[in-house]
């Protein structure tokens, strides 16, 4: 099992195989935190933030196929 990540983390670096991006994602302790919201981060030039929880998510690495 994959380490569960604290959703209080500043920045949190995530890849293509994560698109669609949202918050919380899936592997955070408190998934279930505040209402998923989709981020359009490859739009905004690789980086967003959760309007919730103001968690800044970059995007790191090649994006490959077509993601909105």
């Amino acid at each position: 099992m994959a380490d569960l990540k604290e959703n209080t983390q500043n920045v949190i670096e995530v890849t293509g195989k994560d698109l669609p991006l949202h918050c919380p994602t899936p592997d955070m302790v408190k998934w279930n935190s505040h209402p998923r919201v989709f981020l359009p981060i490859v739009k905004q030039g690789g980086e967003a933030r959760c309007p919730y929880c103001g968690t800044l998510y970059k995007l790191t690495g090649p994006v490959t196929g077509h993601h909105h």
